[in-house]
C-alpha cells in the first residue's frame, strides 16, 4: 500500500444511519471493510463554454480505480460539513484555490450493489472558468466535455456506478426544477 493509500485509509469519518444521523465514527479503511455508511460528495464542475469536467481515477484509488467519473468530490470527513467537503474536495482534484462555492443541488442515499455498503450523498454544482492542474494521485486523465459528449460515452466508457446514479439523478432533478 503507497503512503497516499494509508493515509486515506487511516482518515476518520462520521458513520451515520439511515436517516443521515452521526452515530458514529471510524477509519475510512475500516468503514469500507465493514460496508459503513458514511457520507460522500459530488461536485459537478462546468467550465466557461459550460463544458463538464471529466476525468478517469488513477490505479491506486481505494475505490473505483481506473474508472472515468463526471464529478470530483470524494468522502465526508468526521466533523466536516457536506459544503466544506464540497469545497475542499473540488479544489484538491482540480488543483485550484479561490473556487467559488459550490452550490448544493440534491441529496439521496447510494447503495453499493457490490455489496460495499451504502453512502449519503450530496451533489453539488460550480463553475470555474480558470485553468487546472488535476491532483496527480487522484486523476490519471482529464477534459472538458460538452454534456452530448458525455452522454455519448456512457455506454461505452467504464464509469464509477455511485458517479452515474449522480448524473442519472442530476438529469432528473434538473427537469423537476424548469
Amino acid at each position: 500500500m503507497e503512503d497516499d493509500d494509508r493515509r486515506a485509509a487511516d482518515e476518520v469519518l462520521d458513520v451515520v444511519d439511515e436517516q443521515d444521523r452521526v452515530v458514529g465514527r471510524a477509519t475510512r479503511g475500516e468503514v469500507y471493510a465493514r460496508g459503513l455508511t458514511h457520507r460522500c460528495v459530488f461536485v459537478f464542475v462546468r467550465d466557461a463554454q459550460d463544458r463538464v469536467f471529466v476525468h478517469r481515477r488513477t490505479a491506486t484509488k481505494l475505490t473505483f480505480p481506473s474508472l472515468h467519473d463526471m464529478f470530483v468530490g470524494g468522502v465526508v470527513g468526521a466533523g466536516e460539513s457536506y459544503a466544506q467537503a464540497a469545497l475542499r474536495e473540488a479544489e484538491e482534484e482540480l488543483g485550484v484555490s479561490a473556487l467559488p462555492d459550490p452550490v448544493p443541488l440534491f441529496t439521496f442515499l447510494y447503495r453499493d450493489g457490490a455489496g460495499g455498503g451504502a453512502w449519503w450523498s450530496a451533489v453539488y454544482e460550480v463553475r470555474w472558468a480558470g485553468p487546472v492542474r488535476p491532483q496527480a494521485s487522484e486523476v490519471a486523465w482529464h477534459a472538458f466535455l460538452s454534456e452530448s459528449e458525455v452522454a455519448a460515452r456512457l455506454d461505452s466508457w467504464e464509469w464509477v456506478p455511485d458517479g452515474v446514479e449522480a448524473y442519472r439523478r442530476l438529469l432528473a432533478h434538473r427537469e423537476t426544477t424548469r
